[in-house]
C-alpha cells in the first residue's frame, strides 16, 4: 500500500490548501483505493490558520472573549491542539474584515489579541503559536502587551494603551505587572515576511496604505514606530529597529519579540513542527506541495521550498502543483523538489484561468498520477 502525504499552500485568489488537499486526493484514491493518505493543509499565520491547523492534526476551537480593532466586544477563538499547545490568529481579534469601512490603523488596537493569549495562558497552555497576517493595526503590539499586564507610561506618569497614532506619547515602559504565565510560556510567531519595523521597507510605508493610510499618515505612523524601538532599547534592552519580520503585521512581530520573548520563524517551519510532519513524512512514499507562484522568493523558505527541505533529509521525493513557476528550476531542485508542474494547460491570461483552478489542478493531477503509474507497472 502505498503512503502520499498532501501539504500544499493556497493558490491565493482561487483555490484554498484545504480544496487542493481534497482535489489530490481525490485523484489518488480513484487510481489506488487502498492508499494511506494523509493531508496538512498550510496556512499563512493569517485568517484561516486556527481551522487549518485543527484540521491537520485535530483539536479544538475554544470561544473566548475579547476586543475588536475598535475595543468593540468581540466572540473571538483560539486552536488548542492534542499536545497542548494554542494557536492565536490575530485576524481573529485585529483582522482588516472587522473594520469594514474603517481604515483608520492611527487608531486601532491590538488589546484583543492579548486578550486571546492571555485565555489560553488561563486555559493551561504554554507553547502558544502566533499568527500574523491580514491586520488592521500599525500599533507595534502594544495593544496585546497592554493585554497581558505591560504598562506603557506618558511622560506624567499616566498608564494609557498606545495606538499607532499615540506611540509617540511613550515615555516608559513597564513589565512588571506582566502576566506570570507569559514569563513561563514559549512563543512562536509565524511571520513570512522579512520587512523591518521603519524605513521605506517597514511596516508602516509598505503596509500601511491598504489599512488606510494616506502619505502624511504612514510617516506619523513610521515615526510613532521608530519612537517606540527607541523606548523598547532604553527600558527593555532589546533591539528591534532593525529585526527582521519585526515590521509584520503593523510592528507586531517586533513587539512579540520585545513585549511576549516569542521568536519569529517562517510559517512553514511552524506548521512542519505542529503536524510532526517528519514523524508522519518518513515512511511516505511521495508527498505533494505546491504554491500559486514558484519562484526566486520561494527559496526564502516558502512552503514548496520548506517541505522540500524536510522531506529531501527524510529521502523522500517531492512534487509540486503550481499555479506559475519561473524556468530556472536547479535551485528548487537542488532543495528536494523531484518535479514542478505547473496546472495551467495554455497561455491565458489570469483573469481568464483563475475560475478554471480547480479543473486546471484536478487535470495535471490525474495526467501525473497516471504517469506515475505506468512507472510501477
Amino acid at each position: 500500500m502505498k503512503k502520499y502525504i498532501l501539504i500544499p499552500d493556497s493558490f491565493k485568489g482561487t483555490l484554498s490548501s484545504a480544496q487542493i488537499c481534497a482535489v489530490l486526493a481525490g485523484e489518488l484514491r480513484a487510481a489506488q483505493p487502498d492508499a494511506e493518505i494523509i493531508s496538512i493543509p498550510v496556512a499563512d499565520g493569517g485568517e484561516g490558520t486556527v481551522d487549518a491547523l485543527l484540521s491537520a492534526v485535530g483539536g479544538e476551537r475554544v470561544p473566548a472573549a475579547c476586543h475588536g480593532p475598535f475595543g468593540e466586544e468581540l466572540e473571538g477563538f483560539y486552536g488548542l491542539l492534542p499536545d497542548g499547545a494554542a494557536v492565536i490568529e490575530m485576524a481573529a481579534a485585529a483582522g482588516l474584515p472587522l473594520v469594514g469601512g474603517r481604515l483608520q490603523p492611527d487608531r486601532t488596537t491590538t488589546y484583543g489579541v492579548g486578550e486571546l493569549i492571555a485565555a489560553a495562558l488561563a486555559r493551561g497552555a504554554r507553547r502558544i503559536v502566533l499568527g500574523l497576517g491580514g491586520s488592521a493595526t500599525n500599533d507595534g503590539g502594544c495593544g496585546a502587551a497592554a493585554a497581558l499586564g505591560v504598562r506603557f507610561l506618558r511622560a506624567d506618569g499616566t498608564p494609557f494603551v498606545p495606538t499607532g497614532g499615540t506611540l509617540g506619547e511613550i515615555a516608559h515602559i513597564s513589565m512588571d505587572g506582566v502576566d506570570p504565565a507569559l514569563r513561563e510560556a514559549q512563543i512562536a510567531v509565524m511571520c513570512d515576511i522579512d520587512n523591518p519595523l521603519c524605513g521605506p521597507t517597514g511596516a508602516s510605508a509598505v503596509f500601511g496604505p491598504q489599512k488606510g493610510a494616506d502619505e502624511p499618515m504612514v510617516a506619523r505612523l513610521d515615526n510613532g514606530l521608530r519612537h517606540l524601538a527607541e523606548v523598547i532599547r532604553t527600558d527593555l534592552g532589546v533591539d528591534v529597529l532593525d529585526l527582521p519580520g519585526g515590521g509584520a503585521a503593523g510592528g507586531m512581530g517586533a513587539g512579540a519579540v520585545a513585549f511576549l520573548g516569542g521568536r519569529l520563524q517562517m510559517g512553514i517551519e511552524t506548521v512542519l513542527d505542529l503536524t510532526h510532519f517528519d514523524a508522519r513524512a518518513a515512511d511516505a512514499d511521495l508527498i505533494f506541495t505546491g504554491e500559486g507562484r514558484l519562484d526566486s522568493q520561494s527559496l526564502r523558505g516558502k512552503v514548496v521550498v520548506g517541505v522540500a527541505r524536510r522531506a529531501k533529509r527524510l529521502g523522500v521525493p517531492v512534487i509540486a502543483f503550481v499555479g506559475a513557476s519561473e524556468r530556472e528550476l536547479a535551485a528548487v531542485y537542488e532543495e528536494g523538489v523531484a518535479g514542478v508542474f505547473p496546472i495551467n494547460p495554455e497561455p491565458r491570461p489570469f483573469d481568464e484561468v483563475r475560475g478554471e483552478s480547480e479543473e486546471n489542478l484536478r487535470f495535471t493531477a490525474r495526467n501525473l498520477i497516471h504517469f506515475l503509474g505506468c512507472l510501477q507497472k
